[in-house]
């Protein structure tokens, strides 16, 4: 560490020696005028003297609010491009957005008529089993009952199963085949649903 201290004073020193020696050199040599060699011919034993080289012209900068201007100018120019391609933008998106409101609507208002087409289905089914077929059936014994339900339509033996009183309904299930009380009893589940079974 005290080397490179003692170096670095020492270097010092000869670059000061050395640049007040060349100061010297070169007023001595202007002071002289004819005793002085001529320009471009060093002497032996004497340094050349520095050459002052002119400094190279600054370069031209451009005033700050040039290129703001410029600048704005820019801005402003792609503005109405930037704001109307925005706007186009926004518009596609209301309506794909519409389009799939649009689509839902359309969904739903098939499903309000299914429904409406199934309430209408049922109230006709149920309609079907009239009064007077009811209690014609209501006297009938159970085991005769079951056996001309079983050879009508399915659904208007269920409609007039549904009609009956549950006890004599009842009855009338246990006398008939498994399969076909099974069909009856689908049917009548069915019904009596408050919500389409499809």
């Amino acid at each position: 560490m005290a080397m490179d201290s003692r170096l670095s004073k020492t270097f010092s020193r000869r670059a000061l020696s050395a640049v007040a020696l060349a100061a010297v050199l070169a007023a001595g040599g202007s002071a002289h005028g004819a005793g002085a060699p001529a320009e471009g011919a060093p002497t032996q034993g004497t340094p050349t003297p520095f050459i002052n080289r002119p400094a190279a012209p600054p370069k031209a900068v451009e005033p700050v609010g040039v290129e703001q201007s410029e600048v704005e100018r820019f801005c402003s120019n792609i503005a109405d491009a930037a704001r109307d391609r925005r706007y186009a933008l926004q518009a596609e998106e209301l309506k794909k957005l519409q389009a799939e409101v649009d689509q839902r609507i359309a969904l739903l208002e098939e499903r309000k008529s299914e429904y409406e087409t199934w309430l209408k289905r049922r109230e006709v089914f149920l309609a079907r089993a009239e009064e007077g077929v009811v209690s014609i059936y209501s006297r009938m014994k159970p085991d005769a009952a079951a056996e001309r339900l079983a050879m009508m339509n399915v659904e208007l033996a269920a409609a007039i199963l549904m009609k009956l009183d549950a006890r004599k309904s009842s009855v009338i299930l246990n006398e008939m085949e498994s399969k076909s009380a099974a069909d009856l009893t689908r049917i009548m589940a069915s019904a009596s649903r408050r919500q389409d079974p499809s």
